[in-house]
């Protein structure tokens, strides 16, 4: 009996602990990922896949791609804004409730994150809500209505709600690609009413039904435009603190894996964004803007500067082009080889990397303000159709803005010019298998995905050298700017005395030369090599 009875315990002990795993929620069962260890992909959806033949990107579009994301090695999808607005970049909302129609319906909404949950993949939402339109109920309602439910949603000056208070430069509104001049004013954040709004707005995205499974929640927000002094005027102050601190601890208590994304309107290092605003990452833009300027001291020391700034547990997302910023392509002139370095950059460095879409095969645009007078067209130089095949005009390609104006006739897209995914793809030499390539060692190795970072010293000139490291391995990287073969030298006590094993290189793999303390590396032009020392 008592034999019996140590069995009975035995098989208690055993299986209790799995009926209780069973009772978790799904979320509770997932698997912890280190979000170092993600790839982002920044899609502007509009322009990325056309599935009904509207030439509007669309949702079902991004869902029948997301088997190309996964094959480049795409673990997270940041999108541009999802809601109703009558502009084609979709900030400024005239609800933000609605999704745009012209990217599909909510229920084309939950399927593309159902299959992506399923995936293993994650979805981040874009979010603007600052302002609103004059098409906007709280606009419409309240405008030259102070009796209006809606008259302190939307701040006035004067008297009679008839001078909506301005946006960003003091801007009334903004014209549209199609000549639309649509009024803009800015919404009271500090106003009870809209702050609780939003914060249940949120809060919808992340748990819709209000059941606790966050398998049909979103995981994470882009905020736009977020800054503690509301474009500078000195009437809504200590934004970060006073209203999206206290937003973000709210939906942290429903998902505390929630990614809390901020775009820091200053495009700063972001330390008061992490310190103030407790957001899990920010962009880092300094870096950035040295990696366009191909110089590698700028580049070392924004990497240093970036990382110094970084709180533990928050996270800079390294990128090299943006919705916001010429293509990287036309800043390098098309010059692949320059390109290979700044993908080698985005992905290598500490830090989160996010790849926007088409910068993996190249793909160019310029414009910016003024380029086509007072328009939002300006932007569409750098948000144009991504190029799945070697022919401009075919299905599923996102024209939705052919022969609207001179951004069309200036376009950069072109047949048979290499830059298209189908051109590309099959290629070992493109620039897309030299992404492919360094998204795969990125991922298959944990020391370049979380490892610790420090720059190394080299006697070279335009040769950027840093050591991602863990306690049990170390990873060294050297990418030549230069469009001569260097010698780079160095007496860096983790490289002498020490075998390495060739992981990645742009060019042929090479081999280390030791003479006594002193380490020499043969660089090709514009090379990149990727080492495991031991």
């Amino acid at each position: 009996m008592k034999m019996h009875k140590f069995f009975k315990l035995l098989l208690a002990a055993l299986i209790l602990p799995l009926l209780s795993d069973c009772n978790q929620s799904p979320n509770e069962l997932k698997t912890k990922i280190d979000p170092e260890s993600e790839i982002f992909y920044h899609v502007f959806q509009r322009s990325f896949y056309d599935s009904n033949g509207d030439h509007h990107g669309d949702l079902k579009g991004l869902q029948q791609k997301l088997d190309y994301l996964q094959e480049l090695g795409v673990t997270a999808v940041l999108m541009t804004p999802l809601y109703e607005s009558d502009y084609y970049h979709n900030y400024f909302p005239t609800s933000f409730e609605k999704i745009d129609p012209e990217f599909g319906s909510k229920a084309d909404y939950f399927a593309l994150l159902q299959d992506m949950h399923h995936r293993g993949m994650k979805l981040i939402m874009d979010m603007e809500i600052h302002y609103v339109t004059e098409k906007h109920d709280w606009y419409k309602d309240s405008y030259k209505n102070p009796s209006s439910a809606y008259s302190d949603y939307v701040v006035y000056n004067g008297p009679g709600n008839t001078e909506p208070e301005t946006i960003v430069f003091n801007l009334t509104g903004l014209e549209s690609y199609d000549g639309t001049f649509t009024k803009i004013a800015t919404t009271d954040l500090y106003n009870e009413k809209v702050r609780k709004y939003h914060y249940d707005l949120f809060k919808y995205w992340i748990d819709p039904n209000k059941d606790g499974n966050l398998e049909d929640g979103i995981d994470g927000f882009r905020i736009d435009h977020i800054m503690d002094d509301l474009d500078w005027k000195g009437k809504f102050t200590g934004l970060l603190a006073n209203f999206w601190k206290p937003l973000f601890t709210e939906l942290r208590a429903i998902n505390p894996d929630l990614i809390l994304i901020g775009e820091q309107a200053d495009w700063s290092y972001g330390a008061d964004y992490f310190e103030k605003g407790d957001l899990s990452h920010v962009f880092a833009f300094p870096l950035s803007q040295a990696i366009r300027k191909f110089e590698a001291g700028e580049i070392q020391n924004k990497a240093d500067t970036t990382l110094l700034v970084t709180p533990n547990g928050k996270h800079q997302l390294i990128f090299v082009e943006n919705h916001d910023m010429s293509r990287i392509a036309t800043e390098y002139k098309s010059n692949t080889a320059k390109l290979k370095i700044a993908a080698a950059l985005n992905l290598l460095l500490k830090g989160v990397p996010i790849i926007y879409y088409g910068q993996e095969i190249g793909m160019t645009g310029a414009g910016g303000f003024g380029a086509f007078g007072n328009s939002d067209g300006n932007d569409i130089p750098r948000r144009e159709a991504f190029e799945w095949y070697r022919t401009v005009d075919k299905p599923g390609m996102a024209l939705w803005y052919k022969d609207s104006g001179p951004w069309w006739e200036q376009t950069n897209l072109k047949n048979h010019d290499g830059i298209s995914l189908e051109e590309q793809k099959d290629d070992p030499s493109s620039l897309w298998q030299f992404y492919k390539g360094l998204i795969n060692l990125r991922k298959s190795n944990k020391t370049i995905q979380t490892g610790n970072y420090r720059k190394v010293e080299l006697r070279a000139k335009d040769v950027i050298a840093f050591i991602r490291s863990t306690e049990k391995s170390t990873v060294f990287v050297a990418i030549n700017l230069n469009d001569s073969e260097q010698v780079a030298t160095s007496t860096d006590p983790a490289l002498s005395q020490k075998q390495s094993k060739p992981l990645f290189s742009a060019t042929t793999a090479k081999e280390f030369s030791t003479k006594g303390d002193a380490v020499s590396i043969h660089l090709d032009p514009y090379d990149v090599q990727v080492w495991e020392v031991k």
